[in-house]
């Protein structure tokens, strides 16, 4: 769904998926499976695409629909009032949405928080809004908009916020949609399509460009770019120990992928779309130059795994599941598998090891202030917790 460009068959097919997804895994039940089990949390939401935290309230998860609303769980519990209810700015058709939420590092005092979404021409709007003093509640009229990207479809929207360790926002934007990059946007400097942006939301009002970004003494280029060559980077984040930052890719036809940009790096890697699907050259029957591009660390094909769209996660952190200490854990929104990633040899494909096959159309993960990790399945509404399997 998330940046899976077919034939409409094809996307017949995937809702019709969408729909047996209740049958396949039913409200409530723990999937087991050696190491890890999955443990619900909360009630049934409407297509949870996301759960974010903020040291500023531990005991607290919040749950971002697709719809345009971001639910708060306190101690497991739905409370009454949600953080932000925006349905009525948001289209939420296809891979339309709320897509992302990031919560500032000041939360505590400034109680500023940062959405990405779809407004209802379609375009990317990533707006700052405020929580009233002492409550977990919005105030409607505090939206700062930072960024409006216009989009030319209503696929590959990107969606994913974080801030990173240098205190910057970090965005991730898809490449404008339809199959193949149509536009050639990935791969074109002046446009924010097809990227992961940089930006510093401290610095100027609506925001100010790091000194430090890549590209900001180039003209021909977006200073705001971090680095390029995106097709659907649908889901990243940061390992919050080493601060390696870890971008899930969304294929095409044949291949998924993650990349890997170690800490402290200066940015602007170009990662290969649209002349690369993975580490292969695009399309299959091209003849293409690895120059200057940087190949993923993981990569899968759909043939072979009955994937069709990467799930991005995170290095887990926690301390329940000690085995899975720094692996990298990650998904496919078709096939529902939850794998781990570890490090192979230097310059080779990392090694990807199953751990669950979970039945769920797992639209996102998310780490709670403990570094435990959770997965969301958009197709039957509920957030599970990782936990050892008994």
């Amino acid at each position: 769904m998330y940046g899976v460009s077919r034939s409409t068959p094809y996307v017949l097919a995937l809702a019709a998926l969408f729909l047996l997804a209740g049958c396949l895994f039913s409200p409530g039940r723990t999937v087991t499976a050696s190491p890890i089990a999955l443990e619900r949390v909360g009630p049934t939401f409407s297509q949870p695409l996301l759960v974010a935290a903020t040291p500023a309230h531990p005991d607290t998860l919040f749950v971002v629909e697709k719809i345009g609303r971001i639910q708060v769980l306190k101690s497991g519990q739905l409370q009454p009032q949600p953080l932000l209810d925006i349905r009525g700015l948001v289209s939420s058709g296809f891979e339309q949405g709320l897509l992302g939420l990031a919560f500032h590092p000041d939360f505590s005092t400034n109680g500023y928080f940062y959405v990405n979404y779809t407004d209802r021409s379609g375009h990317t709007q990533v707006v700052r809004y405020q929580a009233a003093p002492g409550t977990l509640t919005a105030d409607p009229d505090s939206a700062t908009v930072l960024l409006t990207i216009e989009q030319p479809a209503a696929n590959h929207n990107g969606g994913m916020i974080a801030f990173g360790p240098d205190g910057y926002l970090y965005i991730g934007t898809g490449d404008g949609g339809r199959a193949g990059d149509p536009w050639g946007n990935a791969q074109n400097q002046a446009t924010l399509l097809g990227k992961l942006l940089r930006i510093d939301v401290d610095g100027a009002v609506p925001y100010a460009v790091p000194p430090t970004n890549p590209f900001v003494h180039d003209d021909a280029a977006k200073p705001e770019i971090w680095a390029w060559g995106l097709r659907n980077p649908w889901r990243f984040s940061f390992d919050r120990e080493t601060g390696d930052l870890y971008i899930a890719d969304v294929g095409q036809n044949a291949w998924e992928e993650v990349n890997f940009e170690p800490a402290g790096h200066p940015g602007g890697r170009n990662y290969g779309w649209n002349t690369m699907e993975g580490t292969h050259c695009y399309p299959a029957s091209a003849s293409c130059s690895t120059e200057g591009l940087v190949l993923p660390v993981i990569e899968y094909s759909h043939q072979a795994t009955g994937g069709c769209s990467v799930t991005g996660g995170y290095v887990y952190r926690g301390s329940a599941i000690p085995s899975l200490y720094g692996r990298y854990l990650f998904s496919d929104y078709c096939s529902g598998e939850i794998w781990m990633a570890e490090r192979g040899a230097e310059g080779s494909l990392w090694e990807m090891t199953s751990l669950l096959q979970t039945g769920m159309q797992i639209s996102s993960f998310g780490e709670d202030n403990e570094g435990e990790l959770y997965v969301t399945d958009i197709g039957g509404g509920g957030v599970y917790k990782i936990v050892p399997a008994s």
